[in-house]
């Protein structure tokens, strides 16, 4: 349990940290960052798997063994969910969420590993 609550910490920095960074990407603040970080984590448990797959199966297999272009696309198109769903993320267009989906995931990872001795 912990671990999860340190996890969705983690992503709500990393997504605040990603709208300072990055011009079309905007949240509303820390609070907005927590929102969205728990929308993206519910959307890629629920959904991001089955977009995973039918994307390998739509490219006929091209997108399984790229899978780290599959996985970068699944993430801007939850990006672009959770700016949907919500108003405390607003995502300027796919060229930005896809921006941001790479920003998250390199300063995930640089903080997941920084962490990792820890939790």
């Amino acid at each position: 349990m912990t671990h999860l609550l340190v996890s969705w910490l983690v992503l709500s920095l990393v997504v605040l940290l990603t709208a300072v960074l990055l011009p079309g990407f905007r949240v509303r603040g820390l609070l907005g960052s927590i929102i969205v970080a728990a929308l993206f984590g519910v959307l890629n448990v629920a959904i991001g798997w089955l977009l995973f797959v039918a994307i390998g199966i739509g490219t006929l297999g091209l997108g399984f063994l790229l899978a780290f272009l599959t996985r970068w696309v699944v993430n801007a198109i939850l990006l672009k969910l959770v700016d949907a769903i919500t108003d405390q993320l607003e995502i300027d267009g796919f060229g930005w969420a896809m921006i941001g989906a790479l920003c998250i995931s390199v300063l995930g990872a640089v903080a997941d590993y920084a962490l990792r001795g820890l939790v």
